[in-house]
């Protein structure tokens, strides 16, 4: 089975695939890929995200994961549009599900505030950055939705039991 999660900027999706690795499910994050690119070419992950998505396809980074999985059981973090969607629901061999995060443009704000992530403009631009690639289009299309609003002890809970859940039934 591979699970991916999706959502914007700050929703949780990361303390979402912690709970999958602790569930057992190998773990791919696709800002990997796209880091480790811009560190060689000296670049900034938004330009080199931007830039091979204009040469070689919205879905190129899904489809470089897919690679990498080699028919392995896992959770993707940050799955970012309906691209990289269609890449996973067309190529992949095993059972695969989308769960969307979702939480509210404050909610997110404060925690990348907190994370000292992004300053409010450059939160603004990221935002509309994702939402071009597709974002919104992934999010609506998601096979399961999670609200992320409350305590994390809350939110740890629901993903873990639809993990859970989704383990049981494959």
């Amino acid at each position: 089975m591979i699970v991916a999660f999706t959502g914007m900027p700050g929703s949780g999706k990361s303390e979402a695939a912690r709970i999958a690795h602790e569930l057992g499910f190998k773990i791919f994050r696709m800002g990997d890929l796209v880091e480790a690119m811009a560190r060689d070419k000296g670049l900034s992950v938004g330009e080199v995200a931007d830039s091979e998505r204009k040469r070689y396809g919205n879905g190129i980074w899904a489809k470089r994961t897919l690679e990498l999985l080699g028919g392995e059981s896992a959770a993707i973090d940050g799955l970012r549009g309906r691209s990289e969607l269609d890449v996973f629901r067309g190529g992949c061999e095993l059972d695969f599900r989308l769960i969307a995060i979702w939480a509210s443009p404050s909610t997110r704000r404060q925690r990348l505030i907190r994370r000292r992530r992004d300053d409010m403009e450059e939160l603004e631009k990221r935002d509309a950055r994702e939402l071009s690639w597709g974002l919104g289009d992934s999010i609506a299309l998601a096979d399961f939705m999670i609200i992320n609003e409350g305590r994390l002890e809350d939110f740890k809970g629901e993903v873990a039991g639809l993990l859970s859940s989704l383990i049981g039934s494959a």
